[in-house]
């Protein structure tokens, strides 16, 4: 089978707006977290959210191709702009090459709303524009950045709750080994206005510790109540080994398993058993041993079920010495973007030999205990990460990538 490599990211989150500043927080531990006082006023039991700025493509993206675009398929423009750059990939290569593109996103929530808005004030179709229902429908990253990048392979949105982002570079991989396609634009991106998440709030799932945010999202912790939603864009470019090599393209790592399943179960409600499973295939997919894996990107979301299943299923499968934390300490969940923003994360920690930090892992429980959960930021070599990512409806995906050694 032939070898899939990443030759690009490009991120683009609550912890910066390119692969320099989110290497920075990561190694720093610096939260992206604070409090949005717009969802006080509209209702919210949490105004707890990761801060992403929006991008101000004005000057960056003629006018025509702007109007498309929802706030999320603007956070993935910007990721996907890096990510191409980063692998050197330039619009004449993608005008005379086939280029195929997986994102992962779950809803677009505030260009419907508004669209709702206007037909209850003005009762007129005519007046919401040609550009609402390319901004509404849930392929809007798909067809907005296969259009503005000329992408002519395969062109698909993988809607899988909160592995969306994981089961999109899963599929792009499993493309490229089978022959399918050369290269494949992989990622996932996530909404962060009020309309996004207030269904989701009414679920009482968010934390609201709200006197300290950079202390409210507290994957495995003993105090946690709960999650803290977030989002922005992650992008990585995948490509065929050989393909990479006769580009001169940058090979940053090497995508080596793929594992999923599904619970089969409660709707909402995790359990051990399809997290184990998932992570199981990706071993056997990877061809590597459970100790082999240095280091485990959990996907562990600071809920209490959550976190107690995942920490069940991770020491069934790899005991207690494997290096493991959570992204999402630093920047809440960031839901359907989670995936593959937690693959970009993770590469960079293996590209600069460090383990981020699992912030506020201050009392384990009786679960948590058995792990080596890293609570500040430690100097490692990675040479093989798993990084988890489960969603409502029993949907797992564990993605396995290696270090690539000169």
């Amino acid at each position: 089978m032939r070898r899939v490599v990443i030759t690009g990211m490009g991120i683009y989150s609550c912890l910066g707006k390119n692969l320099e500043e989110v290497k920075t927080s990561l190694y720093q531990g610096k939260s992206g977290i604070g409090i949005d006082e717009e969802r006080i006023k509209y209702g919210y039991r949490s105004p707890l959210t990761g801060i992403v700025e929006r991008p101000l493509l004005k000057g960056k993206l003629e006018r025509r191709l702007r109007t498309g675009l929802a706030e999320e398929g603007e956070f993935a423009y910007m990721a996907t702009a890096e990510a191409l750059q980063n692998a050197g990939i330039d619009m004449d290569y993608l005008e005379q090459y086939e280029v195929g593109i997986f994102y992962g996103n779950d809803s677009s929530a505030k260009p419907v709303i508004e669209a709702h808005k206007i037909m209850e004030e003005k009762g007129d179709t005519a007046l919401l524009g040609s550009a609402a229902i390319f901004q509404s429908m849930n392929s809007t990253v798909t067809m907005n950045l296969s259009t503005i990048f000329k992408l002519r392979g395969i062109n698909m949105t993988i809607s899988a709750a909160c592995a969306s982002g994981s089961h999109s570079i899963g599929l792009g991989f499993a493309f490229i080994r089978n022959g399918w396609q050369d290269v494949v634009v992989c990622g996932g991106a996530q909404e962060v206005n009020l309309y996004s998440m207030a269904s989701f709030d009414a679920l009482s799932a968010f934390s609201v510790r709200t006197d300290d945010p950079a202390k409210a999202s507290r994957p495995f912790d003993a105090g946690r109540d709960g999650l803290v939603p977030s989002g922005g864009a992650a992008t990585v470019i995948l490509e065929e080994y050989e393909h990479a090599v006769w580009r001169g393209a940058p090979i940053l790592a090497e995508v080596v398993g793929y594992g999923f399943s599904s619970n089969g179960g409660h709707i909402s409600q995790p359990n051990n058993e399809g997290s184990y499973l998932a992570m199981s295939r990706a071993l056997k997919d990877a061809a590597v041993s459970a100790g082999q894996i240095d280091y485990i990107n959990a996907h562990a979301t600071s809920t209490p079920l959550g976190d107690m299943y995942e920490a069940i299923a991770i020491y069934k499968l790899f005991g207690e010495k494997v290096a493991v934390s959570s992204t999402k300490s630093m920047t809440g969940h960031e839901c359907w973007m989670a995936g593959a923003s937690e693959i970009v994360y993770s590469t960079l920690m293996m590209q600069h030999s460090f383990i981020a930090p699992n912030l506020n892992f201050e009392r384990p429980d009786e679960y948590s205990v058995r792990l080596n959960i890293i609570p500040e930021t430690k100097k490692q070599n990675i040479d093989f990460f798993l990084s988890n990512s489960f969603g409502f409806g029993g949907t797992n995906s564990a993605l396995i990538v290696k270090k690539i050694k000169e």
